[in-house]
């Protein structure tokens, strides 16, 4: 089952890292390639829903003593959704701004070009801003897997020593048996000389 999960994990990656790509260089098209890329990325975020709900699925289908760790990522994963969606939305506000001074047929005004350099140069800041978010929520989820996993070793090694000393002590019990049985043996040798 958790072949399944992580195969959809792989697919998820790879689709929000296009999207995230796609998302950047929306507003440095031409007008129709903008088009073009705009409902491109409209579609990658439809298919990355339905994997995201494809995960939720096999999650649930975990039991309930391991589901911790998938839910954990699961939420990682609706984080990173949705600051997708709003880098969508940030880019087609951008985007939808070129149109309509295209249509308004601006006049080439230097002000009004300085504007526009400044809005490309503040989606390209708030582009990285969320790019470091989704990396540092990447090693987050990455910690609290190894901070997990720590946990389940830690609990092995309990779980090894607590059987060891079980066997010492059977060990302890045999060499007992065994001593007890020297001395009867000894003992029965002893009688039938008699």
């Amino acid at each position: 089952m958790s072949s399944d999960f992580e195969g959809y994990e792989q697919d998820f990656a790879v689709l929000t890292a296009e999207i995230t790509s796609k998302i950047s260089r929306v507003p440095r098209l031409p007008p129709d390639e903008k088009k073009q890329m705009v409902a491109n990325v409209e579609k990658q975020l439809e298919e990355a829903k339905e994997l995201l709900e494809q995960m939720d699925l096999e999650v649930r289908e975990i039991p309930p003593q391991s589901r911790g760790m998938y839910s954990n990522r699961m939420r990682s994963y609706k984080q990173e959704m949705g600051k997708l969606e709003t880098d969508f939305k940030r880019s087609r506000i951008a985007y939808s701004d070129e149109v309509r001074n295209e249509l308004l047929g601006d006049d080439g005004n230097s002000s009004e070009n300085q504007l526009i350099k400044l809005r490309e140069e503040r989606a390209h800041l708030l582009d990285n801003t969320e790019r470091l978010e989704r990396s540092s929520r990447r090693l987050e989820a990455g910690y609290q897997i190894a901070v997990e996993t720590e946990q389940i070793g830690q609990e092995m090694l309990e779980n090894l020593s607590h059987d060891r000393e079980k066997i010492q002590r059977a060990r302890e019990r045999l060499r007992e048996t065994d001593a007890n049985l020297g001395k009867s043996s000894r003992i029965l040798t002893g009688m039938l000389r008699r």
